[in-house]
C-alpha cells in the first residue's frame, strides 16, 4: 500500500524582519515592494502563507495531478511531500505513518525535477544504478533492475553514454529511470515535460500514461497545463493563490467548475463569461442576457432552488465548443467577427458581442459549417448554444451557483 494523506497542510514563509524595524531605518520602499510582491497571497503576523489548509486524501496507485498558474503553491506542497520543505502546520502521512518529521531518505518517496538534476560525469546507466548503490543494493540485482527501467523507457541502447550526447527528451526518461528503479511508495514529479518542445510533451505524456500502467506507485504531479493535468490525472487538484480551489476527476472539473477561476482555467479556449441577470419565479429561473431570455433547464432549475439563489446579477459561463453558429433552437444572439483562425479541421473564431469578446470553436467537418472559415473581419454571424450547457456564477464571489 501506498496511500497518502495530507491534513490540513500550511507552509508560512516567516518574515525576515519586523516591519516596525524596516520602517525605523526608512525601509518602506522595501515593504511596499514585498507587499505587491505578494498581493495575491495573505500576508499574516507570522508571515507570508504560500499553501492554506490543503486537504487531500490519494489512494494507493493514484495519479493525481496539482494543476495552477505560477506562484499557486502546487511545487511548495509537493516539496512538502518529499521532506524539502518544512510543514508549518498539520499533518503528512504516508501508508498511515505520520511523515511530518521524518527525513527525506526515510520516506521511501522519489522525485522527477524539471531540470533533470543529471549528474553529468556518469553513464545513463551510473545515474541510474547510483540511488541503489547508496542503499548498498547487491551488484547483480542493481543491474537488474536499472536494465528493467531502461526497457520500460525505451533507453536501453543510452545506457553506455552521457547526459550530454541526449536529447532533452531522453534525459528526462534517465531521471524518470533514476526515480522508478528504487520502487518508491510515492513518485513525485515537479513540472518535468515544461524544459521539452510541443513534439516532445507530447510522446512523454504519453510515454507517462504507459509508465503508470506498468509500475506499483503511487503519482503526485505538478504542472501549470492543463492539458497534461486533463491527460494524465485520475484526479486534479486545482490551486490558487496557496488554497485548493477543486478536486475531481478531469470531466468533473471541466463539466462543474466550482467557481470563475476554475472555469477560465481549465478549458482551451477558456471560457466565455458574460454580465447577465438571474431571474427567479417560484421555482422557475431564467437569465436575461442582453434583449435574449434564457429558460434555465429543470435539472439545473432544482439545483438552484436547493441552494435557495435568489434573483440577482451574475455571470454566465458556456464554453467555445459550445457556440454554434448559425440559426437554430436556442438564443440568437448576434456578433461581429474579429479574427478567424483556421486551426485544421477547427476555426477559432473571435467576435465582438454584446460589447465584449466571444470566441467560438467550430467544427469545419460537421455539417452545414463549411464556410466557417470564409468568415472575415467585419463579418456578421448569429450564434446560439444549448441551455443545458450554461454555467451560472455569483457576482458577488465568483462561486457556482448550483453547488
Amino acid at each position: 500500500m501506498s496511500d497518502v494523506s495530507l491534513k490540513h497542510i500550511t507552509k508560512i514563509y516567516p518574515n525576515t524582519e519586523p516591519s516596525a524595524k524596516k520602517h525605523r531605518f526608512g525601509h518602506k520602499k522595501d515593504d511596499e515592494k514585498a507587499k505587491k510582491h505578494n498581493a495575491n497571497l495573505k500576508v499574516t503576523d507570522e508571515g507570508v502563507v504560500a499553501v492554506e489548509d490543503f486537504n487531500l486524501d490519494i489512494a494507493d496507485r493514484e495519479f493525481v495531478v496539482l494543476v495552477g498558474p505560477s506562484g499557486c503553491g502546487k511545487s511548495t506542497t509537493l516539496r512538502m511531500v518529499a521532506g524539502l520543505e518544512s510543514i508549518s502546520k498539520g499533518e503528512l502521512y504516508i501508508d498511515g505513518k505520520l511523515m511530518n518529521d521524518v527525513a527525506p531518505k526515510d520516506r521511501d518517496i522519489a522525485m522527477v525535477f524539471q531540470s533533470y538534476a543529471l549528474y553529468p560525469h556518469m553513464t545513463v546507466y551510473d545515474n541510474m544504478a547510483f540511488p541503489l548503490k547508496l542503499r548498498k543494493v547487491p551488484a547483480d540485482e542493481i543491474d537488474k533492475k536499472v536494465r528493467e527501467a531502461a526497457d520500460i523507457l525505451g533507453i536501453t541502447q543510452y545506457l553506455d553514454r552521457k547526459p550530454k550526447a541526449l536529447s532533452g527528451g531522453q534525459r528526462q526518461r534517465v531521471a524518470i529511470g533514476r526515480a522508478i528503479v528504487r520502487e518508491p511508495k510515492v513518485l513525485l514529479m515537479d513540472e518535468p515535460l515544461s524544459n521539452l518542445d510541443a513534439k516532445l510533451r507530447n510522446q512523454m505524456r504519453a510515454e507517462i500514461i504507459k509508465l503508470r500502467q506498468r509500475i506499483d506507485t503511487t503519482f503526485m504531479y505538478v504542472t501549470h497545463d492543463q492539458t497534461e493535468a486533463m491527460t494524465l490525472g485520475d484526479r486534479i487538484v486545482v490551486m490558487k493563490d496557496g488554497m485548493v480551489q477543486q478536486i475531481g476527476t478531469p470531466q468533473q472539473v471541466f463539466d462543474s467548475p466550482a467557481n470563475l477561476f476554475v472555469a477560465g482555467f481549465i478549458g482551451v479556449p477558456q471560457m466565455n463569461f458574460f454580465d447577465a441577470q438571474l431571474q427567479r419565479s417560484g421555482a422557475d429561473y431564467a437569465v436575461k442576457l442582453g434583449d435574449v431570455t434564457i429558460k434555465v433547464p429543470a435539472e439545473k432549475a432544482k439545483n438552484l432552488a436547493a441552494h435557495d439563489v435568489q434573483s440577482q446579477e451574475i455571470t454566465l459561463g458556456v464554453r467555445p465548443e459550445h457556440l454554434t453558429l448559425g440559426v437554430t433552437d436556442g438564443p440568437r444572439i448576434e456578433g461581429t467577427v474579429d479574427v478567424s483562425e483556421l486551426m485544421g479541421s477547427t476555426v477559432h473564431l473571435h467576435m465582438t458581442s454584446m460589447g465584449q469578446d466571444v470566441i467560438a470553436v467550430v467544427n469545419l467537418m460537421e455539417e452545414g459549417n463549411g464556410h466557417a472559415g470564409t468568415y472575415r473581419l467585419g463579418d456578421k454571424v448569429e450564434y446560439t448554444f444549448p441551455t443545458s450547457v450554461i454555467h451560472l456564477f455569483s457576482k458577488a464571489d465568483g462561486k457556482n451557483l448550483e453547488f
